[in-house]
């Protein structure tokens, strides 16, 4: 029986869960990734309003070797970036839609978690 890990379209699938509140589903990936790869992800939040004490999240940027995946707010929906990027220097940047970005991300998850063994059970409690 093959690892549920090794099946990109089930990890694919998890991470796009809730994908019909395009706020909410922001939200819950942030908190997903944050926890489940501390080390990869990084989430900027701001506050909701110039009063509020509700943080949002305003990008979720996740860096697995010369790729980086970009989530932000925008208007009408999510703005999902794919870069590779050298030495800090953004050398290709594409604009996929959110599904081609989730397929890619879940994709690059589990090559990195292939080569070096490492997160295993981070990517096991994205699919819980």
């Amino acid at each position: 029986m093959s690892d549920p890990i090794d099946d990109i379209d089930l990890l694919a699938a998890a991470l796009r869960a809730d994908g019909a509140d395009l706020a909410v589903y922001l939200t819950v990936l942030a908190e997903k990734l944050e926890d489940a790869f501390p080390g990869l992800c990084t989430v900027e939040r701001r506050r909701a309003g110039l009063l509020s004490r509700e943080r949002v999240v305003a990008r979720v940027t996740v860096a697995l070797g010369d790729q980086r995946f970009t989530l932000e707010p925008a208007p009408g929906g999510i703005l999902a970036s794919r870069d590779r990027v050298v030495r800090g220097i953004v050398l290709d940047r594409k604009r996929p839609s959110l599904d081609a970005w989730v397929t890619a991300l879940a994709a690059a998850l589990a090559a990195q978690v292939a080569e070096t063994g490492d997160g295993r059970e981070a990517l096991r409690g994205l699919l819980s």
